[in-house]
């Protein structure tokens, strides 16, 4: 069954693939803009109440704005009439239809919503804003998309666990657990207990998002993965040199070490015992919320584990 899974897995992201590099082709617009589009939308689908995939396309364009506001026929496939009341829908693979549920034409008419605008970071920028009305939406694109073409493919969903298996750890779950330092709260994580300076890796590809002090957190590092999941790294002892926000970092790569810094202005440690504070944060397009890292962590581990075995 897991390798079904795989095998479809693989099947996807090479339609997904094709389609992105045919629509380079034909519109000169680079491959990896919108596949980082597309990718957000499959990050916020299982969030949202959306319409099951018709293909391997994510994009979802509204009825009223495909078809036109003032168009009679919400599901209008006729390019005509949609351009006659100012839908946004296209026939992208020439079949003479706009389908709304065809990959093709909709990610033509995406792409032609972006090349409206230009080609470059800049104006892609601005075609996103006008088309998502959302700042964070834009930035988790841009990221996205930096990823893809640095590593030149999609399939970017590896995990590694947050520290070097096999060395001297513990954790459990702690998911909800009281906290009363600055006020009462509740744990949204899972702390990793070790000695000072284990190295603590990136648990995903990603973009660093924040670096710095909290007064919570102390010395800690965010990174928003390809399925806009936030991986927040909690209480280091200090960063790896030259790491910076914005940089994209891998699966296993050593972003930092254990320390107990936080609870206190800039500089504060050893209020606890040594141990790595690990979030996950998820993103639905409106809002972000944490959720229980720990059976991910079971699983990384498990993963990493076999991995060293081998």
């Amino acid at each position: 069954m897991a390798a079904s899974t795989a095998h479809s897995s693989e099947v996807i992201y090479q339609k997904r693939m094709e389609l992105y590099k045919n629509m380079e082709t034909a519109l000169q617009i680079p491959w990896y803009y919108l596949a980082a589009a597309d990718q957000y939308e499959y990050s916020i689908r299982g969030s949202n109440k959306s319409e099951p995939l018709s293909g391997v396309i994510a994009i979802q364009i509204k009825p009223s704005k495909w078809s036109g506001v003032l168009n009679p026929e919400p599901n209008d496939q006729n390019p005509l009439s949609i351009n006659f009341f100012g839908g946004s829908g296209l026939d992208g693979n020439g079949d003479g239809l706009a389908d709304r549920t065809n990959d093709e034409d909709l990610l033509f008419t995406f792409a032609k919503h972006l090349l409206s605008y230009g080609t470059d970071d800049d104006n892609i920028r601005i075609a996103l804003w006008n088309y998502y009305k959302r700042d964070k939406a834009v930035g988790i694109i841009m990221g996205n998309a930096q990823m893809y073409k640095k590593f030149n493919r999609i399939d970017l969903q590896e995990k590694a666990f947050p520290v070097p298996v096999g060395t001297d750890y513990t954790f459990h779950s702690t998911w909800g657990v009281a906290r009363g330092w600055g006020g009462r709260r509740s744990h949204e994580g899972t702390d990793i207990f070790a000695h000072y300076g284990l190295p603590v890796r990136s648990t995903c590809y990603g973009i660093i998002e924040m670096k710095g002090w909290n007064r919570f957190g102390g010395w800690r590092i965010g990174i928003r993965d390809m399925n806009n999941t936030y991986h927040y790294f909690a209480h280091l002892n200090g960063f790896t040199k030259d790491l910076k926000v914005g940089q994209i970092v891998e699966p296993g790569q050593v972003i930092g070490s254990v320390g107990s810094t936080g609870y206190g202005p800039p500089g504060t440690a050893g209020k606890f015992p040594p141990h790595l504070h690990f979030g996950l944060y998820k993103d639905n397009g409106n809002l972000e919320w944490s959720f229980d890292p720990y059976p991910h962590l079971r699983v990384w581990e498990r993963k990493d584990t076999l991995k060293a075995r081998q």
